[in-house]
């Protein structure tokens, strides 16, 4: 062998292995999610719009609790009381959690005009606590719905025991697709978080 082809034998073994390195570390061809779902507030506080007032008189809305299928970025899928999946192509862009959390806080805004904070360092000062716990939200295979269930929980301070009600909303005739389900989900979150927001501003 001469000492051109020589040298093209070591130039492609080299490429080759440059390229093995590559694929080893960035996954080529991995399709993204065709929809990353995002909850947003069918009611705000108009723009210029502000709340003042002492720390210690502010609504506090703390991160709900949930189980470990609504402790991830897929969307639920309610397939029969015993099993569950995730719906095809199908992101939040964050926890559905804190996003609620969010949008309940932005709502509460909107419905009540009362100063209102998230979660952080102020559980600990606000008059009133809101929490809970988030049971669902999803979608449901059997019924062609999306839920959306939540057990709220309400302290006021120096003002007697826990409040809780449960809240639920349900938009039924939904194709178990990205794009409609990702619609009704935030349709129906928004539906409990205006349901949450009356309880409280009644007192």
């Amino acid at each position: 062998m001469n000492r051109h082809y020589r040298n093209r034998l070591a130039h492609g073994l080299l490429a080759a292995v440059a390229a093995l390195s590559i694929s080893g570390c960035v996954s080529l061809g991995t399709k993204p999610p065709d929809e990353l779902l995002k909850l947003t507030p069918e009611q705000s506080a108009p723009a210029g719009a502000t709340a003042s007032g002492q720390l210690t008189d502010a609504v506090v809305v703390l991160d709900p609790e949930s189980d470990r299928g609504l402790d991830v970025l897929r969307v639920p899928v309610t397939v029969d009381a015993a099993s569950l999946s995730y719906l095809k192509d199908a992101l939040w862009v964050e926890k559905p959690t804190r996003q609620f959390r969010s949008l309940l806080a932005e709502t509460l805004r909107a419905r009540t005009g009362q100063l209102v904070v998230e979660g952080g360092d102020f559980e600990v000062t606000g008059k009133t606590l809101i929490g809970g716990r988030l049971l669902q939200m999803g979608y449901d295979a059997q019924k062609s719905a999306v839920v959306v269930r939540f057990d709220a929980v309400r302290s006021e301070r120096g003002a007697g025991p826990l409040q809780t009600r449960r809240f639920e909303a349900v938009v039924n005739g939904v194709e178990a697709k990205a794009k409609p389900v990702g619609a009704a989900l935030n349709q129906a979150a928004n539906d409990v978080a205006r349901q949450v927001a009356d309880w409280v501003k009644a007192g």
